[in-house]
């Protein structure tokens, strides 16, 4: 039956066509998280904190996430500054990669 279904079905072209735009939440673009981001930056250096991070990328003045290490969706305090941890990209995706992963697990 697949087989029948294969020919009707159009393969998408991703050369032209172009995900959608990340729309980003409205918490990090408040006045108070980016007051806590500077504070903590200013307090901890522009350093990646993960301890699973291999640092051999990083540079003076690199780019940092500031990530709730439990993240809001799961309780973390949004506005704690013990809960948030200063990462570098790769580490920032990584440990998100694995917290999606872990919560669609969970659904089952």
């Amino acid at each position: 039956m697949v087989k029948g279904i294969a020919p009707l079905l159009r393969s998408l072209d991703t050369r032209t066509t172009t995900p959608v735009a990340k729309v980003a939440d409205a918490f990090y673009l408040s006045p108070e998280w980016r007051k806590l981001v500077d504070q903590i930056i200013a307090k901890r250096g522009r350093i990646c904190e993960d301890p699973h991070c291999d640092g051999h990328t990083h540079r003076s003045g690199m780019r940092v996430f500031a990530d709730h290490i439990i993240e809001r969706k799961d309780g973390g305090e949004p506005l704690d500054e013990g809960n948030i941890m200063l990462r570098c990209g790769a580490s920032h995706s990584r440990k998100t990669a694995a917290e999606r992963a872990r919560r669609m697990a969970a659904r089952g």
